[in-house]
């Protein structure tokens, strides 16, 4: 039985604990669960990507941008979580590697929250050879898929889809059955792609509502006790 969780209680869903560096990679909704952790994990908190992400999504966070250790420490010490960005690029806001969130969460922070993956997006994908960006000491990587992809055609609905088929096995023409999705979010070249030694891996089903829950089960099913899946309900919007 699927039972799925609301944005409020992600973080206890996801068994987070009281130090954490998590990694978002996959497809779309990870900036929404960027910003709801944040909102959940409490003060101390860091939050980051490793690539790129809007430049005006803030989610209501204080925005830090370059700052020295000290500064970053001294934001911190307000009791408050904040939003850490190396530079603004047009629209965009640029990141900061993986070595100084490694820094900042063995340093600086109780947790730190990365933005790991671009997925233009789309509700899935399949990494690239310099995807994703995920810092070493990650502690939980969630990989996020939004329900828009199950049963789709694959090169409808995934970004980088030859990487998707050619993880599952089918060409992109062909649709996203649990079967395929399983086999990707199972492999080192998909979805686990980048995940430390000792790191929890977690798959993040976003926008999941009645409709979808046949096919979330049977993927539960396929998965068995490989890796958990959390669910969250459509009634709650991640795009």
């Amino acid at each position: 039985m699927i039972e799925p969780v609301t944005l409020d209680g992600l973080a206890p869903a996801l068994g987070l604990g009281d130090h954490e560096l998590v990694s978002l990679v996959g497809g779309g909704g990870k900036t929404t669960v960027l910003f709801t952790l944040g909102s959940q994990l409490g003060p101390r908190t860091v939050l980051t990507t490793t690539t790129r992400m809007g430049r005006d999504q803030t989610g209501g966070f204080p925005v830090v941008d370059t700052p020295t250790d000290a500064e970053l420490r001294d934001a911190l010490e307000t009791g408050r979580t904040v939003l850490v960005r190396r530079r603004t690029d047009g629209p965009k806001a640029v990141g900061f590697d993986g070595p100084t969130c490694d820094r900042w969460f063995d340093q600086l922070a109780d947790h730190v929250v990365v933005e790991a993956d671009g997925s233009r997006q789309r509700p899935f994908k399949a990494p690239r050879e310099s995807e994703p960006v995920v810092p070493s000491r990650t502690t939980v990587l969630v990989a996020c898929v939004g329900a828009g992809a199950l049963g789709r055609v694959i090169a409808d609905a995934c970004h980088r889809p030859l990487r998707v088929a050619a993880i599952a096995g089918c060409s992109p023409s062909q649709r996203l059955t649990p079967e395929r999705l399983a086999a990707v979010l199972a492999s080192q070249r998909g979805s686990r792609k980048g995940c430390p030694d000792g790191a929890r891996f977690v798959v993040l089903m976003n926008q999941v509502d009645d409709h979808h829950l046949p096919f979330v089960s049977e993927l539960v099913g396929i998965v068995g006790s490989a890796f958990p899946i959390v669910v969250v309900s459509a009634a709650d919007t991640v795009p």
